[in-house]
């Protein structure tokens, strides 16, 4: 059976206060989220034509390894919250240079400015239209 991008959206997302959340949704909440803790460059993709890894990419860098560890966190415990875990521990970490959260329809990568341009993951996803740029 094929699955359309509008089922897509409901299948397998999480409830958050009570209200279920599609991809879309989720991934803006992630994008407040690390707005609230003062990433910067944030872009977020839409992979929904393009692969079937991921319906979202949320990229985000930070300035520092607390930094990053307080952006993952706050991602993690808000989410963690509302029902929703991460299918495997973060990935990375500090001194790594990018951590990575997988939620299955939305995957969080969070950079130091050096392995962000290194990766150049918009570059790699060029054919993914970018829903939001925050600089």
């Amino acid at each position: 059976m094929t699955t359309s991008v509008q089922e897509k959206e409901v299948v397998g997302t999480p409830t958050a206060g009570g209200t279920r959340l599609n991809s879309t949704e989720l991934a803006h909440k992630i994008v407040d989220l690390v707005e609230d803790k003062q990433a910067s460059d944030i872009a977020l993709l839409d992979l929904r034509q393009v692969s079937v890894l991921a319906d979202y990419f949320v990229i985000c860098t930070s300035e520092s390894d607390r930094q990053t560890a307080a952006i993952v966190d706050s991602v993690a415990v808000d989410l963690k919250r509302d029902g929703l875990l991460p299918l495997n521990p973060a990935e990375g970490g500090k001194g790594a240079g990018w951590t990575l959260l997988d939620y299955a329809d939305v995957v969080v990568h969070v950079f130091d400015p050096p392995t962000r341009q290194f990766y150049s993951l918009e570059q790699l996803w060029k054919d993914a239209p970018v829903v939001l740029k925050i600089q």
